[in-house]
């Protein structure tokens, strides 16, 4: 795992090496081992390294090919590069390897099959800079579900490009002015979608495409961002793998037989968690006591000689603690089990970093307890298997398992009825409905009961009234500030997001399905990977995600959602793998999900902070927000009726981040 940056700039400069190395140095913390940069003409690559295969100098980047005509700036793992080494011995087009690293694996396989169908071969995480010396064009490309990240754009007329924004920034011609489409995405969302990021004239590449730029940038930055497909100037953009077609492929081939399913998936995983466990350096795992942590470190520790090493951590606050879960699971598979229990203070320690460490607004709060599992296992490993993308591929969310049926009940009830009805769930506390719900899970068995009720359905209450559609349904779900607009001084109209994008037309009728697809294009990479990938790569560890290899993919595709969601619960195939390592008394429990008590925090010892930074004065003076709802909210969860921590964490820490950029 490592850190890229690097420019390409209209005409020759003699100050090149400097930029660069500027720009790479802010990428220490992803690549502590070595630093390395790499200039010619009007080209400069610069590297970080965190070195994982191959610890020797042999694998150092940028890295050029033996017949000198390509030189690569690389961040990720190709999980199979040995194979790819035999396939490339095989058909006779392997050079006199120098080492063992996969970049050099990754670099041949692109000289012998083009860039386009290496990246297609290669199963693993990356991101890539890739300079064609020879016909002096510039390739930056991006793994196929987005895990690692890479922001390009323009800083004057230079085209600059790296795996954080940090990087870009010490870029002298670095834009800085705030993008307020982006910005209205945020509040909605918790995140700046692909292609924006918070800065005009700045993108995030997205996952499975390939930016190519012959010999020098455009002049100027479009005015929109470049989509796959479009082009602007000697610039554009490509796709490489494409998700829909792969769902596509999957629903014209099915697996229906629950045995067949089971044994595939438990094949399948088992081997994708095999390839991901090769590493030079101590390896673990987070592990939760959910089903998706529980399933990778099961299925690790079935193919391990010693105990995995496995981390939680634990938090006072029993309604936020699942560290027991996680004890009886290690205990029952024999793993060798770290727990950190972390007090109120140690969590509230970490919101300062917060801004520098996210780069640009991020308001995921389980940012925070995201943080802290890594710091913990970073004391003992360098690399970390971690269970991100099985709620997306196996039907894991409540919004997948009730949203469907839920919409098929109300979606014939006249508007005004369906308000009327919303309006009078949230005249009832959130307290009363935890009742409700604890009653209710008393009677449900296992994961079909839900936890913290009353936070959601006041939630989806508040969403029903501007709900015409099941997408509407999903989208509203999946916001924060559901009108973004009236809050943004300047009028604007919000831009279109990948959930406007088209969705697989095979699968176009299954509603659930339709969900996961949205959420595995844009929530899954902009989010939940995007939220581990800084927090790990902030304090050097790297993490690697088994539910996510191609193959594991691919058969998801294949699974009807009848065997993903059934009888009220999520991930039903999953379940049966994980069942043959751990019994479901010990995994079977409402989702709770990586949570931290930020109302009670706000309305205590996070008080005086939140208010400076919600002040009448700090809302009005960049002209960016209009002050009088963001107060009322405020005032209003201040005294406990509503729980708006969500809605003011976005603004907190857009403000937070705001503050360091003055």
């Amino acid at each position: 795992m490592c850190g890229l940056t690097g420019l390409l700039r209209s005409t020759p400069s003699g100050d090149i090496i400097e930029q660069v190395t500027k720009m790479t140095t802010q990428l220490a913390h992803r690549g502590p081992d070595d630093e390395r940069v790499w200039a010619e003409n009007n080209i400069g690559l610069g590297h970080r390294r965190l070195a994982i295969l191959d610890l020797s100098d042999s694998g150092a980047q940028p890295m050029h090919s033996v017949c000198g005509g390509y030189v690569l700036a690389y961040n990720g793992e190709i999980y199979n590069h040995l194979e790819l080494r035999r396939s490339l011995e095989k058909e006779e087009a392997a050079p006199l390897w120098r080492g063992q690293s996969d970049t050099e694996t990754l670099l041949a396989a692109i000289v012998h099959w083009g860039l386009d169908e290496a990246l297609s071969r290669a199963h693993g995480m990356f991101a890539i800079a890739l300079w064609n010396r020879d016909k002096k064009y510039l390739s930056l490309a991006r793994d196929r579900m987005g895990e690692k990240p890479l922001y390009w754009g323009w800083a004057g007329k230079d085209l600059i490009f790296g795996s954080e924004l940090k990087a870009l920034r010490a870029h002298p011609n670095c834009p800085s002015e705030v993008c307020r489409g982006a910005l209205a995405q945020y509040l909605r969302f918790n995140y700046v979608p692909a292609p924006r990021s918070i800065h005009f004239g700045i993108y995030k590449l997205e996952p499975g495409t390939i930016l190519t730029v012959h010999n020098t940038p455009p002049l100027e930055a479009p005015k929109i961002p470049i989509r796959p497909g479009e082009s602007h100037g000697s610039l554009s953009i490509r796709r490489y793998w494409d998700i829909n077609a792969e769902i596509d492929k999957g629903v014209c081939d099915p697996i229906e037989e629950e045995t067949k399913a089971i044994s595939l998936l438990d094949q399948v995983l088992s081997n994708a968690v095999k390839k991901q466990m090769i590493s030079d350096v101590p390896l673990g795992a987070f592990l939760s006591g959910g089903v998706d942590s529980s399933a990778i470190v099961a299925l690790m520790q079935a193919q391990s000689d010693r105990p995995v090493q496995t981390f939680t951590i634990g938090f006072d606050e029993a309604n936020f603690d699942e560290s027991p879960h996680a004890a009886a699971v290690a205990k029952h598979l024999g793993t060798d089990h770290t727990k950190l229990r972390v007090t109120e203070a140690d969590a509230r320690n970490v919101i300062p970093i917060l801004p520098q460490l996210y780069d640009e607004p991020f308001a995921d709060s389980s940012q925070i307890p995201t943080y802290l599992v890594c710091s913990a296992a970073r004391e003992h490993v360098t690399v970390a298997l971690s269970g991100d993308g099985g709620d997306e591929l196996f039907g894991g969310y409540n919004r997948y398992i009730h949203g469907p049926g839920l919409w098929q009940r109300i979606s014939n009830m006249p508007a005004p009825i369906r308000r009327l009805a919303s309006q009078a769930a949230q005249r009832l506390p959130e307290q009363t409905w935890d009742i409700f719900g604890a009653t209710y899970n008393r009677i449900r068995t296992g994961s079909a009961g839900i936890s913290n009720l009353g936070t959601k359905v006041h939630r989806l209450s508040e969403r029903l009234q501007l709900t015409e559609s099941l997408d509407d349904l999903h989208r509203n779900m999946a916001s924060t500030w559901i009108k973004p607009e009236d809050i943004i001084k300047e009028d604007i109209i919000e831009p279109l997001s990948q959930f406007n994008d088209p969705l697989p037309k095979f699968s176009i009728e299954d509603p659930a399905m339709r969900m996961m697809v949205q959420d595995m294009r844009s929530y899954l990479p902009d989010d939940i990977l995007c939220k581990v990938d800084r927090a790990a790569m902030g304090i050097s560890l790297e993490t690697r995600t088994p539910f996510l290899d191609p193959d594991v993919i691919a058969l998801a595709a294949r699974l009807p959602t009848s065997l993903k969601i059934r009888d009220g619960h999520g991930k039903w195939v999953l379940r049966q793998v994980l069942y043959q390592h751990v019994p479901p008394n010990i995994i079977d429990r409402p989702k709770v999900g990586f949570a931290i008590p930020i109302g009670l925090w706000l309305r205590g010892p996070l008080r005086d902070w939140a208010e400076d930074l919600l002040s009448h004065k700090r809302l009005t003076e960049d002209g960016l927000f209009k002050p009088d709802i963001i107060r009322d909210t405020w005032t209003e969860h201040l005294t406990g009726r509503k729980d708006w921590s969500a809605k003011l964490w976005t603004i907190l820490m857009f403000q937070a981040w705001r503050s360091l950029q003055e």
